[in-house]
């Protein structure tokens, strides 16, 4: 995944640390001497699993004498009861763990079992799925890779990730071509350029910038057709807003190449994993 060793690590001892405070007082009362025990994670639901090794890593962090493994890789399908991993250690540090891991791999799992219904959705046409930047702050990484595992992609990581011009920018630059015209000379020729619009004027103002892609934002199916035809393969064109699994496909048809999806993760809901003793 698109997250260095060394962050991922100082991202879990914060959650941990987070989560334990100056200790984890029910542990400490309930469990007593050094007790070892085992826990294993079953899927609730069928779910896409995504950050499965995050999960163990979670563990492997309380240090100790922790030995987790897990029997199913990221993007795999686990159906409803099935064991996806496993979890030997000191009782204290599995329980003061729990929540922490589960959360991740819940998050995570969610964001990619959404995704795929997504892509499934769109299959046979040549829309892509993308995510956005309405992601949870500190978690966006790890939720941009979720995405990729359900067989979503990734649309800029963060604002220095490439140009996209939206309303406002518009606004503050007094119109598209003027704010088209300024980002074209103030990056590199490398850098993509995309402008968003809201109707089929302003559709034909892109055209005559130099922009890379076009954005539809809150278009109908019907405007985004014309608009698809009036572009005529000049520029990329995505379309964005409104985007849901009732709708995307109809969107899908309507010849975009891409197709951004604020929901993915914005709105996944937790995959429903549980640790169990026993």
């Amino acid at each position: 995944m698109g997250i260095e060793p060394v962050r991922l690590r100082r991202l879990i001892e914060d959650f941990l640390k987070e989560d334990i405070g100056s200790g984890d007082i029910t542990t400490g009362a309930v469990v007593t001497g050094d007790r070892k025990g085992t826990a294993r994670a079953v899927v609730k639901e069928d779910t896409i699993i995504a950050g499965i090794g995050i999960f163990v890593e979670v563990f492997h962090c309380m240090g100790g004498d922790m030995d987790c493994t897990y029997t199913i890789d990221d993007g795999e399908l686990a159906a409803k009861g099935q064991v996806i991993a496993t979890v030997t250690g000191p009782l204290g540090h599995i329980l003061s763990a729990e929540r922490v891991a589960l959360n991740i791999l819940q998050r995570m799992c969610g964001i990619a079992t959404l995704t795929r219904r997504y892509v499934d959705a769109v299959e046979g046409t040549a829309a892509t799925i993308l995510d956005t930047r309405k992601t949870t702050p500190g978690l966006r990484d790890l939720e941009k890779y979720a995405v990729t595992v359900g067989g979503g992609r990734n649309h800029r990581a963060g604002l220095s990730g490439g140009v996209l011009i939206k309303e406002n920018h518009i606004t503050a630059a007094g119109g598209i071509t003027t704010a088209v015209d300024r980002a074209r000379h103030h990056v590199p020729v490398t850098v993509k350029i995309e402008v968003e619009v809201k109707n089929l004027e302003e559709v034909r103002e892109a055209l005559d910038t130099p922009c890379d892609i076009i954005m539809l934002d809150n278009m109908t199916t019907d405007e985004m057709r014309q608009a698809v035809s009036i572009i005529a393969g000049t520029v990329e064109v995505e379309a964005s807003g409104n985007v849901t699994l009732a709708t995307v496909r109809e969107i899908a048809e309507t010849g975009v190449d891409y197709i951004s999806v604020g929901a993915l993760t914005h709105s996944a809901p937790a995959a429903d994993i549980s640790l169990i003793l026993s």
